[in-house]
Parts: structure tokens; C-alpha cells; sequence
């Protein structure tokens, strides 16, 4: 299963991390409002967890952005605030369920549980994946940003895919390999170079930010840092 879990205490982020981590589950985290909305916008995810009062954008903004994109993906709020109001706020605005501060993690598992196993009704009209300004349309295989239509060949969108799906986390070669190829890695070869050069060069042609990032000794990663 594969969560999403927006907290911007950063101690309560990496413990409930750990704790959905040892479940087996994947965890993808975001510390604010904007990042969450990056990536459950491009990724695909079973259950999304929130904490409602954040700054800048809150969970309940971050709640109706992902609704307004047609994503159903079931959501969970986390929330010190006790009045009604509040709740009421949160299912009107697409949560699926709310969870009051300080909780038992125990509670926090039977909720998401009990979410994951809503059959789910997806309302995009288009299987389409954003970040920042890239937009790749899964069904056409057409890649764009900022409106410039990008010509990749299918190995190339199949590495762009990967890192849209899974944006601002560090990938090593093996990952992508093993992601992208689904072959186990050979340490001699240097095709995971050479590809994610020639999706680099096409992608940030003419941009003023690049996108993809090479950490020495590390892998990849896709982020809007300059």
C-alpha cells in the first residue's frame, strides 16, 4: 500500500513515517500544504494523510485542490481542533474521515485500513501526471512543459514517468533500473547515464529551471530546485 502523509511537525512526521514504514507499507511525505499537493497530484497513491492547520497552504485547501483534479483518493485528516465546525469543514471540502490530536497509533492504522478498502471511483477524465510545469498524458504518451510538446521515445517516458510518479525522493541507479528496466542492474554499464542525460537534455531545453538532479554518489532526483 502506498501512502501519502502531509505534516509539517517534522518529529510527528517521521514518527508516524516510521511506524506506516514497519507495516510494509510505502511512504511518501510532505512537510507543507504545497509539496503535499505536488505529489498527490502526480502520484498514485492508496490513502493520503493530512494535517489540517499547516502554513501556507493548509489541509483543508490541500483537500479541495486534490478534489478539483477529480482525485478520489481516499483522505485523512489530522486535527487538533475539536469543534464540530471544523470537522464538518474538512468532509465538506472531499475528506473521507478525520482523526482529533494526540490519537493512538493503533487508531491511526484501523482508520487508514478501513480507508484502503473503500472502492474508490476515480474522476479524472484523462490518466494525466503534472509536476510543476511538466504534464505527461499516460494514454497519448504526449509530454509537455509549458505548453512545449517534448518527443521522447518509449524509454525515455518510461524513466519520466517514474520520476513524476515518485518526485523529490532520491532514486540510486539500481532503483531505476530495476523500476524502469525491471532487469537487475549491472554495475559495469552506464545506461542509466546515458538515458537520464538524453531525458535531461530534452526536458530542460530552453527551461529556466532544471528538474532533474544528479547526487554524486547517490542517484536522482526530480525537484523544482535551480
Amino acid at each position: 500500500m502506498r501512502i501519502l502523509l502531509v505534516e509539517d511537525e517534522v518529529k510527528t512526521l517521521l514518527s508516524l513515517r516510521q511506524g506506516l514504514e514497519e507495516q510494509g507499507w510505502t511512504v511518501n511525505t510532505a512537510t507543507d500544504g504545497e509539496a503535499g499537493f505536488r505529489l498527490a497530484s502526480a502520484g498514485d497513491y492508496d490513502v493520503i494523510v493530512s494535517d489540517i492547520t499547516m502554513p501556507g497552504m493548509t489541509g483543508l485547501v490541500l483537500c479541495a485542490k486534490i478534489r478539483e483534479l477529480g482525485i478520489r483518493t481516499p483522505l485523512l485528516m489530522l486535527t487538533a481542533l475539536s469543534d464540530t465546525d471544523d470537522k464538518v469543514a474538512g468532509l465538506e471540502v472531499g475528506a473521507d474521515d478525520y482523526l482529533a490530536k494526540p490519537f493512538e497509533f493503533k487508531e491511526l492504522l484501523a482508520r487508514i485500513k478501513a480507508l484502503a478498502r473503500r472502492p474508490t471511483v476515480q474522476l479524472r477524465k484523462e490518466n494525466i501526471l503534472r509536476y510543476a510545469d511538466v504534464e505527461i498524458d499516460l494514454d497519448t504518451k504526449k509530454v509537455q512543459r509549458s505548453g512545449r510538446e517534448i518527443s521522447l521515445t518509449p524509454r525515455e517516458f518510461a524513466l519520466l514517468e517514474f520520476l513524476m510518479r515518485n518526485p523529490e525522493k532520491v532514486h540510486s541507479k539500481i532503483a531505476i533500473a530495476e523500476q524502469v528496466w525491471d532487469v537487475n542492474f549491472e554495475t559495469g554499464t552506464n545506461v542509466i547515464e546515458v538515458y537520464v542525460n538524453y531525458l535531461r537534455n530534452k526536458l530542460d531545453k530552453g527551461a529556466n529551471k532544471k528538474l532533474i538532479h544528479t547526487l554524486f554518489g547517490q542517484g536522482y532526483v526530480m525537484k523544482e530546485d535551480s
